[in-house]
């Protein structure tokens, strides 16, 4: 599979990842913290919103990967692994080196699980 990069460029910092090595990103206030599949995690300064615009904008089809899940995710579907709504967690993992838990509310599951289902 071809790399497909995505910088992110701020006044101090410039971050240059892979879109297939990110797991999710996860929204801060007016930041958004970036979580890569070997657990490095980088900050930008734009709100998950502006962020789900970015990434259409670099990205286009190619931003398809990714799904906003309420306030405070996007994830990269290709990552799921375990969608619990009794519990609220949802387990993103590569199914060899990570695995993340992260609490989402029951309604953001229940369209996850649906959009699995469909695909």
């Amino acid at each position: 599979m071809e790399q497909k990069i995505v910088l992110f460029n701020s006044r101090d910092e410039l971050l240059r990842i892979d879109i297939s090595k990110i797991v999710y990103f996860e929204g801060d206030g007016n930041y958004t913290n970036i979580v890569t599949v070997n657990k490095l995690k980088g900050t930008v300064g734009m709100n998950l919103g502006k962020m789900v615009v970015f990434l259409t904008t670099q990205l286009g089809p190619e931003a398809a990967i990714f799904m906003r899940l309420g306030k405070r995710f996007i994830i990269n579907t290709r990552y799921i692994y375990q969608v619990n709504v009794q519990k609220q967690c949802l387990i993103l993992s590569d199914y060899d080196h990570f695995a993340f838990k992260i609490g989402v509310s029951k309604e953001a599951l229940k369209k996850v699980k649906e959009l699995m289902l469909k695909t």
